[in-house]
């Protein structure tokens, strides 16, 4: 056999199918500013994903560094019943590549969207398997720094996979000022959104975020920049809606949870999420 064998020939094009490396791409299922996301089979013709790093970002030192990153990170902490799977990353033929489970489910975002079904049925078990998703993610040493409802894949029987890693980083020893400051403004932290001192608690305050999304269908500050949404942050007594006003269904144990998580000042909020993951399985009786 001899290496065109083994590694498939050229690789296919972008958007075309084909071999790639020991992977068989068939469709782009989901396709976002870094990547693109295959479904593909592996040696054993098992379904997996593949994430492809966009051709036009091979040069990109920045976008690089930020894919791969978020491989090794995933790596790391992928032990977990709630978090997608890691396979392998690396590099084939100059197009970097991520291979991982492959979830035919949907995300959040999409769930919220239509007021799915799934949501009522299953939302205490999604919230609380996500949060110790993401507290698996802190006692690895990291933050998520992009927790958000479209990078949390949802099944029909409510079973969740966190997903998307790039923008993740080492918890800091004590608040600290971080290089770039990425991420959705909806859903940042108020010290997040100024450049200032971060730790863990700004994915607290991301989690709190989503976790209002998700039980009312509405965001709690919402704005088309950063300055507007943290505006809206520190005018909330005025274009702030309780989560019990908007969903009367909200146990008030639940609510004071949302409520601590998305305080203005860090210091008022769970200083750790296991803090955040035992009030939760208390409030909803797990």
């Amino acid at each position: 056999m001899g290496l065109l064998d083994i590694f498939g020939g050229k690789n296919p094009e972008p958007g075309e199918s084909g071999h790639f490396g020991e992977y068989d791409l068939q469709e782009v299922v989901n396709s976002g500013g870094m990547a693109d996301i295959w479904l593909a089979t592996d040696p054993d013709k098992r379904p997996i994903a593949v994430r492809r790093l966009h051709p036009e970002l091979r040069k990109d030192s920045k976008a690089r560094k930020r894919f791969v990153r978020g491989c090794e990170i995933l790596a790391e902490v992928c032990d977990h019943d709630h978090i997608v799977s890691y396979i392998d990353h690396g590099k084939i033929k100059g197009d970097h590549f991520l291979a991982m489970e492959y979830c035919e489910f949907p995300n959040l975002k999409i769930l919220i969207s239509r007021a799915d079904p799934v949501l009522e049925q299953f939302v205490g078990n999604i919230l609380i398997d996500v949060a110790e998703a993401l507290e698996h993610v802190h006692n690895c040493g990291y933050l998520h720094y992009d927790f958000k409802p479209e990078n949390i894949l949802v099944s029909r029987n409510g079973n969740v996979r966190l997903c998307d890693f790039d923008l993740s980083r080492p918890i800091p020893d004590k608040p600290t000022k971080m290089s770039d400051n990425p991420g959705t403004p909806v859903y940042m932290a108020p010290e997040q959104l100024r450049g200032r001192e971060i730790d863990q608690r700004v994915d607290i305050f991301a989690f709190g975020v989503t976790m209002y999304e998700t039980l009312t269908g509405q965001k709690p500050f919402n704005g088309g920049t950063s300055r507007e949404v943290l505006l809206a942050q520190k005018n909330r007594d005025s274009h702030f809606a309780a989560p019990c006003d908007l969903n009367p269904s909200i146990p008030a144990a639940v609510e004071r949870i949302i409520l601590t998580c998305i305080e203005f000042e860090a210091d008022k909020r769970y200083p750790h999420i296991s803090y955040l993951v035992a009030e939760l399985r208390k409030a909803l009786y797990v």
